[in-house]
């Protein structure tokens, strides 16, 4: 059995006599029922609350200003600008290209890479050993996620009991 992954270490993943290895998850490639690679849509959610916020520090900031200076600032239109750039940085940010290997009892294994080819090469390779027990192969997986600071690239959710590993 592999050792797990630790923090910021690249995570192996592997197919061995009809096993999906996946740091030291083991998941049979038998249970595997659905291998798909896209993008994540764009975390709308998490972008409008930044610019709920923004738009709260916007309005303190400008009743600030015009206290003091007599309503002749720009401050405003700056935080303005600056609350649409943060708000399109976190949507292109947001979409991520995963691969997820889903298994019959409706638990999902999520990767994530820089670019889609790696992942469809990935998949490829999934099915491809779904179909013949004798192919093995092992990829390694570096961390290339900066939100996340804790080493792992995999979320495991759903099944009975299973917490998880986030993201």
């Amino acid at each position: 059995m592999p050792l797990p992954p630790r923090r910021g270490k690249p995570l192996e993943l592997r197919v061995q006599r009809q096993i999906l290895w996946v740091g030291s998850a083991a998941v049979p490639l038998r249970n595997v029922s659905w291998v798909e690679v896209f993008r994540l849509k764009p975390a709308w959610g998490k972008a409008a609350g930044y610019s709920l916020l923004l738009v709260v520090v916007a309005f303190l900031v400008s009743a600030q200003f015009d206290s003091t200076d007599g309503g002749s600032g720009s401050a405003p239109a700056v935080l303005a600008v600056f609350a649409l750039a943060v708000v399109c940085v976190v949507l292109l940010s947001s979409r991520k290209p995963v691969l997820v290997v889903e298994l019959n009892s409706g638990s999902r294994v999520l990767l994530t890479l820089p670019t889609m080819d790696e992942l469809r090469s990935i998949a490829g390779q999934i099915v491809y050993a779904i179909d013949h027990p004798e192919y093995e192969f092992s990829a390694v997986l570096e961390q290339y996620n900066t939100t996340n600071n804790f080493g792992s690239v995999v979320n495991m959710n759903g099944g009975r009991g299973n917490t998880g590993i986030k993201l």
